[in-house]
């Protein structure tokens, strides 16, 4: 029988594991509970299902939803042995790892740079629905808020920091001050 040296053994890595569209989070609750209560914890280090956020307006209130990035598929940081490849593909809602062609392929694992890449874009996007819309002094909006729906306003201040607006409304005749959340305007 030939020795294992240590430089075969497998190292720690990122792997895709291929789920149900729609199981994501389930798969990464399910992964969880097993790191905490089993020995799977001391080769699976962390589950990751990126996701987005998106806020919409909708009967003028704002709705904060989460979208999955990468629908179908779950981030795994662990080593890959044996037990622990059987054990991650056996998970309920998995179909199988992410890996490349042929009858007998093994999971590639995903490089540094690209999960650095994808948790940076997952970073960027969240900083992107948190700065809220970008309007300018001199634009024109319509707002959506109660009593003044429909209303066609002009931007006089931009308060990113608080995500207000300040808006000078013409009502019957008469320029009114208003001071709005971003989200109780759209734009023309």
């Amino acid at each position: 029988m030939a020795e294992v040296t240590k430089n075969e053994l497998p190292k720690r890595a990122w792997y895709v594991l291929r789920a149900i569209s729609g199981k994501e989070a389930k798969v990464k609750e399910v992964l969880d509970g097993a790191i905490r209560n089993t020995d799977l914890g001391k080769y699976v280090f962390q589950v990751l299902v990126p996701t987005e956020k998106i806020v919409s307006v909708k009967n003028g209130k704002k709705v904060v939803k989460e979208r999955n990035l990468y629908g179908g598929y779950v981030f795994v940081d662990c080593i890959l042995t044996g037990e622990v490849n059987y054990e991650l593909r056996n998970t309920t809602n998995v179909i199988d790892f992410l890996k490349g062609r042929g009858k007998d392929a093994k999971p590639d694992p995903v490089s540094e740079a690209d999960i650095r890449r994808m948790l940076g874009a997952a970073d960027e996007l969240i900083d992107k629905t948190d700065e809220g819309m970008d309007f300018m002094v001199g634009e024109t909006v319509k707002v959506i808020k109660e009593p003044f729906t429909g209303f066609p306003a002009v931007i006089e201040e931009v308060d990113r920091a608080k995500k207000k607006l300040k808006v000078m409304v013409k009502i019957f005749g008469r320029k009114t001050s208003l001071e709005l959340d971003t989200t109780e305007v759209e734009r023309e």
